[in-house]
């Protein structure tokens, strides 16, 4: 299993696919996920492209940026659900809620800050195919590197719900986010508890106590 610090780095490369778009139609509940993620493309490297020194020294525009223009395209309530797995059916609402918002809050900072080492990666997409009577669909990528590293297969599980496609889980490079933190914080939860887990994700999250 990689290490937390090492998978979440990786996040960095989450921004390239999920930013509204900024030369194409809007996105409506019918907009397929495909077409969602690469309009997003277009803009989270426009943005970084022509702010990147905004946002180096103005950490809390960048966290805005991201909280504003991403937190829509996840389903977090479904991906905590999924993280704290038998956790969430025992814990108590108030703490389904707390753990949802830090998680999402989490994510958010983690990969806003690691998107300001983006050096121009190319977004390579795969065929796209789906069910059209599904409610779930998987958008392929691949994140194609300039400095000679190996290539990184990014996918995104999507699902649709009245207010249109949701992401729910990512792969990267063959892992799953739902599932790496589930493995990283179902072990903590077994050592100290929900609460603890959630105080620690506070901390970190710079949210008072």
């Amino acid at each position: 299993m990689r290490s937390e610090r090492r998978y979440i780095s990786t996040l960095a490369l989450l921004g390239l696919l999920l930013m509204p778009a900024w030369v194409a139609a809007a996105i409506t509940p019918s907009t397929p996920p495909n077409i969602i993620v690469e309009q997003k493309t277009n803009q989270i490297l426009h943005l970084i492209e022509t702010k990147h020194a905004k946002y180096a020294h103005d950490r809390a525009a960048l966290y805005a940026m991201v909280d504003h223009r991403i937190v829509p395209y996840f389903d977090f309530r479904r991906m905590s659900r999924w993280v704290l797995a038998r956790y969430w059916r025992t814990a108590k609402p108030a703490q389904r809620a707390a753990f949802t918002t830090q998680f999402r809050d989490l994510l958010v900072r983690t990969y806003a800050t690691a998107l300001l080492s983006y050096s121009g990666q190319r977004i390579s997409y795969l065929p796209y195919r789906h069910n059209p009577h599904s409610r779930h669909a998987v958008v392929k990528s691949v994140i194609v590197q300039n400095n000679g590293s190996a290539n990184v297969p990014l996918d995104y599980m999507f699902v649709h719900k009245k207010i249109g496609w949701k992401v729910y889980d990512v792969t990267i490079d063959g892992v799953s986010l739902v599932t790496n933190y589930r493995s990283v914080y179902g072990r903590k939860i077994r050592e100290h508890g929900l609460s603890a887990l959630i105080a620690n994700m506070k901390h970190a999250n710079g949210t008072p106590p």
